[in-house]
């Protein structure tokens, strides 16, 4: 088993290409040897100059071993099958066994040496040259191109003599792409498996464990999640189940449904029990509600603040009766990634002109962001410190001035129904690691009253997601609305199956 991944050297980026060797923490100049569960892994590295460096990781499997390991042997149909099998030669899924053992500091984003190089995002190129790919090359580009790769899959012949016979399941791989080591490492890691669809392994919580702590940062919002969830987990639904839940409550957004897709079977040939169709994910509703309100208000110019990525920018830059949007956020390297997913290098130049992206701070007044019917700011106030929470009121309400803001954030009081949640801030228990607080919804009240009496606003609250008991929703929407100048200001009514009553009491 065979895979390379090189790194260029290029301006703003990477200056030598031989870092690549800090991040890894493998010295270029040296090859070594790593005894695993599954074999030993080879690292060394076939060019390693400033230009271009690249590494490569031999797996070299021992079938007898595997056999006789208690927690790798016996998973095969029948007792030829242990011993006569592609594994020596194929990327499955001990590849990723090995680049989670070998590579496991470079996965974690740490560098001692060069504490810089971990945030920095390397042009990448990876290459499985034999991989085991049960879907094709299509599907393997549903899985990678959502994260940003320019992906080329080719299906390999079963005999390059008869062509009659056709494509095997192996695929020739490669992975272009300008991103973090970590982040490149950790979607190998979890989507080679997948790929594959047939753990060698006997799979428990620990799986589960290991799929959130790599996923964490990009599978929640992956359009394929429910077959990566699936397939890395063999199929087991409890286990699915639980990982559903636990990137749910990491991210916001709902359990996806974890019933096999039409056409889709689990290896050993048992479909999994059928479902109702499920609601949307909490992600989808939330951003169904933004775009109801912006619709509601008659807004034709829209800026997202703290874009990430761009998945709300997704759905506005392809809704015409926006004709002007703008994503801002304070990273760069978000920028450029929905840059990626708007695909804004192919567009047009009235498009590009029409849908734009800006590097610019939350809590600092920019004369950029003024003039815009709507500004939202979805699941982006609980990112900001408290300390600076009233310094990004005055720079959106008191500066911008939109004639509407729309503030999607999590309820706090519905966090009981997710029973795996980090510690946060003060011992509270929060979705996301970067999260400084999550509100009450009487917190969230306050705040937002406060802030449309300073700035001269209305404010309407509203539900997404399921309505449970006692809590409430799992996300709390706020719509502000500038008053004319003279006009008395008044809350709007709350929209239904917003419980005031409880709101008052939690105050």
């Amino acid at each position: 088993m065979l895979v390379t991944l090189a790194a260029t050297a290029t301006p703003g980026t990477l200056d030598d290409a031989t870092d690549l060797g800090f991040l890894l923490h493998k010295h270029p100049d040296r090859a070594q040897v790593f005894d695993l569960p599954v074999g030993r892994a080879h690292v060394f590295y076939p060019e390693a100059t400033a230009a271009r460096c690249e590494v490569a990781l031999l797996l070299e499997v021992d079938p007898v071993g595997i056999v006789r390991n208690k927690r790798f042997g016996g998973g095969d149909a029948f007792a030829l099958a242990q011993y006569v099998n592609d594994r020596p030669y194929a990327a499955s899924s001990m590849v990723a066994v090995a680049l989670g053992k070998v590579f496991a500091t470079a996965m974690a984003g740490r560098c001692d040496a060069r504490p810089e190089l971990p945030d920095v995002e390397l042009p990448l190129d990876v290459h499985v040259p034999s991989l085991p790919c049960r879907g094709g090359p299509d599907l393997a580009r549903r899985l990678f191109e959502p994260l940003g790769w320019h992906v080329t899959a080719t299906a390999e012949p079963l005999d390059p003599a008869v062509p009659a016979w056709g494509a095997s399941r192996y695929v020739d791989l490669r992975l272009r792409g300008t991103r973090r080591l970590a982040d490149a490492l950790a979607q190998l890691y979890v989507l080679l498996p997948v790929l594959d669809d047939a753990k060698h392994y006997w799979v428990s919580t620990d799986e589960v464990d290991k799929l959130v702590r790599a996923g964490g940062g990009w599978l929640a919002d992956h359009p394929e999640r429910a077959r990566i969830l699936r397939r890395y987990l063999a199929h087991q639904r409890r286990y699915v189940e639980d990982a559903t839940a636990r990137l749910a409550a990491l991210d916001g957004a709902a359990p996806a449904d974890v019933a096999e897709p039409d056409g889709e079977v689990s290896p050993d040939g048992a479909t999994s029990p059928g479902a109702d169709v499920p609601e949307p994910p909490l992600a989808r509703q939330r951003a169904d509600a933004v775009l109801g309100v912006l619709h509601e208000v008659g807004a034709r110019t829209v800026v997202d603040l703290g874009c990430g990525e761009g998945m709300l920018l997704r759905r506005l830059a392809a809704d015409r009766t926006f004709t002007r949007v703008l994503g801002t956020d304070v990273s760069a390297r978000e920028l450029e990634r929905a840059a990626a997913r708007l695909r804004l290098h192919e567009a047009s130049d009235a498009e590009r002109e029409r849908v734009r992206l800006l590097q610019s701070s939350l809590t600092y007044t920019d004369d950029r962001l003024t003039g815009f019917d709507a500004a939202v700011l979805m699941e982006v106030v609980e990112h900001v410190d408290p300390s600076r929470l009233d310094a990004l009121a005055h720079a959106v309400l008191g500066h911008a001035r939109p004639r509407t803001v729309v503030v999607t954030t999590p309820n706090a009081e519905y966090n009981v129904h997710y029973p795996n949640l980090l510690d946060g801030p003060g011992g509270s228990r929060v979705r996301h690691p970067d999260h400084r607080f999550e509100w009450t919804r009487a917190e969230l009240r306050a705040w937002a009253g406060d802030a449309a009496e300073r700035y001269g606003y209305a404010v309407e609250h509203r539900d997404v997601g399921p309505l449970a008991p006692d809590v409430g929703a799992p996300t709390q929407l706020v719509v502000l609305t500038l008053v004319p100048e003279g006009a008395v200001v008044h809350d709007a009514p709350t929209a239904a199956g917003a419980d005031t009553r409880e709101g008052e009491e939690a105050r």
